[in-house]
């Protein structure tokens, strides 16, 4: 077992004298950073606020983290790869968990709007390109492209509408998030989805009558 500054442990160190709960599982500073796949400072900073703290310090002051701890950070980096501030990650880890689905449905609804406004300036960008062969090596899929997959695959009119009732009926957020991935305007957004749904109560009058 290697101390934070490199050194070996050695079995007369203030280590050898750790609870027994302490000895199954033990990470310096740069083995728990290691583990978590984050710097050492960073771990380090974590701490100055408050997130994370060593289960122990040894007499010449080092830090060591047990299973608890090390089960915590994994929680802080999970909770940063998904991007909620480091503010809110404290609120939840002080609440322990509690508030915990709203938070991540916040951040959800950011994604969403982020992605809504990428996809703008992508769109934008393929039209100002405004080149066939440049829309080819993106990998933008607009109205035009797909309708035309769509009956390449053998979809006609009527077939399309079974589609896009379906997807509206099943997910509808993610019916418009796709449309507005193809660059669709949002009035046809619209339309397209209130036609959408107009299918699918005919379709299922037509069953019922059946």
């Amino acid at each position: 077992m290697n101390r934070d500054r490199g050194s070996d442990w050695q079995a007369d160190s203030p280590l050898a004298r750790l609870p027994a709960i302490l000895m199954n599982e033990r990470y310096s500073v740069t083995q728990l950073a290691r583990r978590c796949g984050i710097s050492r400072s960073t771990l380090l900073y974590y701490e100055s606020l408050g997130l994370l703290a060593p289960r122990h310090r040894s007499t010449a002051g080092y830090r060591y983290y047990g299973a608890p701890e090390a089960e915590r950070l994994d929680l802080i980096c999970t909770y940063r790869k998904a991007g909620l501030p480091l503010a809110a990650i404290a609120r939840l880890l002080d609440g322990k968990g509690k508030g915990r689905a709203a938070t991540l449905e916040r951040r959800l609804l950011e994604l969403n709007r982020e992605i809504a406004g990428l996809r703008e300036q992508q769109q934008l960008l393929v039209r100002l390109l405004s080149q066939e062969d440049a829309l080819k090596r993106t990998r933008v899929m607009n109205k035009e492209r797909w309708t035309a997959l769509l009956r390449a695959v053998g979809l006609d009119d009527d077939a399309m509408a079974r589609w896009h009732a379906v997807f509206e009926a099943q997910a509808p957020e993610a019916h418009q998030d796709f449309l507005e991935s193809l660059g669709v305007p949002s009035v046809e957004v619209e339309a397209i989805r209130r036609w959408s749904r107009e299918v699918a109560e005919g379709t299922t009058r037509a069953r019922t009558r059946a």
